[in-house]
């Protein structure tokens, strides 16, 4: 379909967003093991002022190898997906989503320093799983059943199961995604809609009553003048 060619194409962003974002994480904590620098003090901290600039510094910063490479390719995955599917309306999920989740991490997290991409994640997964189901479009039903798939395992984490998991910032990511796909549902990528035309001619073989009244042989050899 030619209308769903021009929605899903190859833009350069959908390539070149995943890159940066995940050479950008890993250029940080090279930078933090190469000076022994420590930037984990710019995570989120819940509840004070200096807290708050962990929301746009924290998905940057982790931990160890382990963590980082935990969220690199989750990161890649996701942001390739969105700005596929959803690139009209990608920057304003990923920019704003990072900013509420953050700031619902800030209200409702333990007082520790909060830190890693994996909130994004959790925002990026929860948005394109909602999205598919809401919007009811095959294609993007499809890639929800795939989300499923490959990250299903990640709902226990929006759970405290592990004390030094930020199940928090998880949680936040993931009902922040589920509003969102629901408040952008009319945005973007829609199911073609099918109308039907009239048709005269298939009219004509039913009566006023609704009937089905087709024309017979003596008619159809009938010549009026």
């Amino acid at each position: 379909d030619p209308m769903e060619d021009q929605t899903f194409k190859y833009r350069r962003s959908v390539l070149m967003v995943p890159i940066i974002a995940v050479v950008l994480i890993w250029l940080i904590y090279f930078i933090e093991i190469k000076f022994s620098f420590n930037f984990n003090k710019y995570g989120i901290y819940p509840k004070t002022l200096k807290g708050l600039r962990g929301i746009f510094f924290s998905p940057f910063i982790h931990s160890n190898t382990n963590h980082l490479f935990n969220n690199s390719i989750p990161l890649a995955v996701m942001l390739t997906s969105l700005y596929y599917f959803y690139n009209k309306i990608a920057n304003r999920v990923l920019f704003f989503g990072l900013i509420l989740s953050g700031l619902l991490t800030w209200l409702i997290a333990r007082p520790s320093l909060h830190i890693g991409a994996s909130g994004v994640v959790y925002l990026l997964v929860s948005f394109i799983f909602f999205s598919g189901i809401f919007r009811r479009y095959y294609r993007l039903t499809a890639l929800s059943l795939i989300v499923v798939f490959l990250y299903g395992g990640m709902v226990w984490y929006i759970f405290p199961v592990e004390e030094r998991i930020s199940w928090e910032g998880h949680l936040s990511g993931f009902l922040v995604g589920f509003i969102f796909s629901f408040i952008f549902r009319k945005m973007g990528p829609q199911q073609k809609a099918f109308k039907f035309t009239k048709n005269e001619e298939f009219e004509l073989l039913f009566d006023e009553e609704g009937n089905f009244n087709p024309p017979s042989e003596s008619d159809e050899n009938t010549l009026e003048a």
